[in-house]
């Protein structure tokens, strides 16, 4: 018996979320294998930043080949084809103990992860209400990574980053199962983008800028969080529940999006919450008080959600068959590259003041640049020519 799913009803939307988050959650949990890259393989703080980077880097090839064949071939076999891979590179991480050994799995990794995450999106930009699916795909990161944070850094000392590793497996397992479930959402059933196809190029690569100057601010400190509550002398036992609170808080941010989606426009709400992340940000410069810290923390969780989840869907809008979501993913994931990237040359010496002012001006740079575009998308809303909601 056959199982159908309403393509645009919440169970799709979940599903999705789920195919989107397996080629990526290893961010989510970031904090957690950068901790125990240092503290279970006796990694160095700069190894341990490449080893995310190049992952994530990996992960931005693979977004970035997935622009061009996302129209060309069917995406369900290719889709399950990157699962295959992706649970396939996990095991393989837990036998790997050399930095450059792991820097170059977890590279290759990434790249049917960037893969898997820009057919997701792609498939996503087809779906009605592309901004409130994107808000159902942070609500599942944003939950779940709230666990992997809060459960897995104590377990790496005991178990060794194998315990990081399943972890990932067993998310891809479940969103391999799920993927069967999906509809077909063919190119040519997609809703006419914005302008009724044709590309408005100078306001979409603002919003990709934006994607990516947002991302690179938030990834360079999360990837280090940990290692930066400890600079300041706060210990693991204090920073792993607040993560996982801080990740739960970011559900309340997907929240908002879902409900929200575009009835209150993009340009307040998304300039407003970018903001609040930026407050947030400089906040850390005192994160020795446990109370600012926490509060740091968990504000970003919800701004961060919420930010992204709109940027994304500007980025979608602009091209219903999906290679502009795609290349929203590409611009993502080498934003979340570079940020470990460039924070692993500056805290080579244990001091993170140099990186949480200059994701402060990352963050103060997005907050500007991406009013192009979301009042372009608001005024076409208004004016009746977009009919996206």
């Amino acid at each position: 018996m056959e199982i159908k799913i309403a393509p645009d009803g919440m169970a799709v939307r979940v599903m999705l979320a789920f195919l989107a988050t397996a080629g990526l959650f290893y961010v989510n949990i970031m904090p957690a294998i950068v901790s125990g890259l240092i503290d279970s393989l006796g990694f160095s703080r700069t190894d341990a930043g490449l080893v995310a980077s190049f992952n994530i880097y990996g992960a931005a090839v693979g977004a970035l080949a997935a622009v061009f064949l996302i129209t060309r071939v069917y995406w369900k076999p290719l889709a399950a084809m990157l699962l295959i891979g992706l649970i396939s590179m996990d095991a393989i991480s837990i036998w790997v103990s050399d930095p450059l050994t792991m820097k170059l799995t977890r590279g290759l990794h990434g790249v049917m992860g960037g893969m898997l995450v820009g057919v997701s999106f792609a498939v996503i930009a087809r779906v009605t209400l592309v901004h409130k699916t994107f808000g159902y795909l942070l609500f599942v990161q944003f939950g779940l990574g709230g666990v992997g944070v809060m459960l897995l850094p104590p377990l790496a000392p005991i178990y060794g980053t194998s315990a990081l590793f399943l972890a990932l497996i067993a998310f891809s397992t479940v969103s391999f199962m799920m993927l069967f479930l999906l509809p077909d959402y063919r190119v040519e059933d997609a809703p006419k983008a914005v302008g009724n196809g044709d590309i408005k190029w100078r306001p979409l690569i603002v919003a990709l800028l934006s994607v990516f100057l947002f991302q690179a601010a938030n990834m360079g400190l999360y990837a280090y969080i940990i290692d930066l509550g400890k600079s300041y002398g706060l210990t693991i036992d204090f920073i792993s529940p607040i993560l996982g609170i801080s990740a739960w808080a970011g559900l309340i941010g997907a929240w908002m999006v879902i409900v929200f989606s575009t009835r209150f426009g993009r340009t307040w709400p998304l300039f407003f919450a970018t903001g609040l992340t930026l407050g947030a940000t400089i906040a850390l410069h005192f994160s020795a008080d446990k109370a600012i810290f926490w509060l740091a923390n968990v504000l970003v969780g919800i701004t961060w959600a919420f930010c992204i989840a709109y940027l994304l869907g500007i980025c979608a809008e602009f091209d219903k068959a999906g290679k502009m979501a795609a290349l929203g993913g590409f611009a993502s994931k080498t934003g979340l590259a570079s940020g470990p990237m460039v924070a692993s040359f500056l805290v080579s010496g244990g001091s993170y003041t140099v990186l949480i002012n200059i994701a402060a001006v990352a963050l103060l740079g997005c907050m500007l640049i991406c009013l192009y575009p979301t009042q372009l998308l608001d005024k076409l809303d208004k004016s009746g020519q977009d009919e996206v909601a």
